[in-house]
């Protein structure tokens, strides 16, 4: 996993919990991970098709709408 752990914990707090195993901070880590990883394909795509190699924000936004 490539997120820092302590990222993904305050994140979690800053939903609202109070306490965060290390177990559901590599759980969640791993799940944004596969999502991100799709965003990105999809966004890539997005560029590709647009004739484009850099990929932009809107792509990432209308990847992740897609999603």
């Amino acid at each position: 996993m490539e997120l820092p752990i302590a990222t993904i914990e305050r994140l979690i707090k800053k939903a609202g919990a109070k306490r965060v195993s290390e177990s559901a901070a590599r759980a969640l880590g791993e799940i944004l991970e596969e999502k991100a990883t799709e965003i990105t394909r999809e966004a890539i795509k997005l560029a590709e098709h647009a004739g484009r190699r850099t990929v932009r924000d809107v792509d990432i936004r209308l990847a992740a709408k897609r999603a």
